[in-house]
């Protein structure tokens, strides 16, 4: 039997449980800082959600959300208002691409339903809502918990030497949390251990084929070190076209 399945948020309950869940995971896990009023309500949430659809992941035993995703298409943001990515990263090369774009944000998945096979089905979802709207880019930022830029040396490494988008397509941390990535030498870049270290999400992003942005910005606020990843839909393998939906 199924564990899980996948459904976007249909009406304010579902909204409401979404933010409930980014609280448990970012405020009450991970450190992020919210409003005093966010704290009473036990949500995280911004001015953004009311734009996004809104990816849940659905324990089917207990009928609760354990997932989310929020996704932000380009055709649903009004005129002159930025993505949400845009306040750490400058999008020009992205918005100046001419493709139809999708903004990730606020992935994560309870504790509790961490390590198996949840990701992956929440991966399909997106998957089926990526070929759905015809989206050519998917991107967003993805974080490292904590602020210490020196305790993900490797990985951060790894990402600029191994990772990193061609120009014209590498969108710049903005200066004013911006931090180099090429914390070590590219010959003291030990791959292995800096995928080991490497968040399951960023990993996952990476077998899809995505790259990041030029430096990474850290997110005092959020207590995370974020990179820009972009997946162009066209360029995913064949082999995660069809495990995901890609197609």
């Amino acid at each position: 039997m199924k564990r899980y399945k996948t459904r976007l948020a249909k009406d304010d309950a579902d909204i409401i449980a979404a933010q409930k869940l980014r609280y448990r995971v970012f405020v009450q896990e991970l450190g992020a800082k919210v409003s005093e009023e966010d704290h009473a309500l036990c949500q995280e949430r911004d001015l953004y959600d009311p734009l996004c659809d809104h990816l849940l992941l659905i324990d089917l035993q207990s009928n609760d959300v354990v997932g989310v995703y929020r996704l932000l298409k380009q055709t649903s943001l009004p005129e002159n208002m930025p993505f949400y990515s845009a306040s750490e990263f400058d999008l020009t090369p992205l918005l100046n691409s001419g493709q139809n774009m999708l903004e990730l944000g606020r992935s994560c998945i309870h504790p509790d339903h961490r390590g198996g096979d949840a990701l992956q089905v929440m991966w399909m979802g997106l998957g089926q809502y990526v070929v759905e709207n015809q989206i050519d880019l998917m991107f967003g930022t993805a974080s490292f918990h904590g602020t210490d830029v020196q305790s993900i040396a490797q990985p951060l490494s790894c990402l600029h030497y191994f990772f990193r988008a061609a120009e014209p397509l590498c969108p710049v941390a903005l200066p004013h949390g911006a931090h180099r990535m090429d914390v070590l030498e590219k010959e003291h870049v030990n791959r292995p251990v800096a995928m080991s270290e490497m968040p399951p999400l960023i990993k996952g992003y990476l077998r899809l084929g995505g790259k990041v942005g030029a430096n990474a910005f850290v997110d005092q606020e959020f207590n995370t070190i974020d990179v820009l990843i972009m997946i162009q839909t066209d360029q995913i393998s064949e082999k995660y076209h069809k495990m995901y939906g890609y197609v």
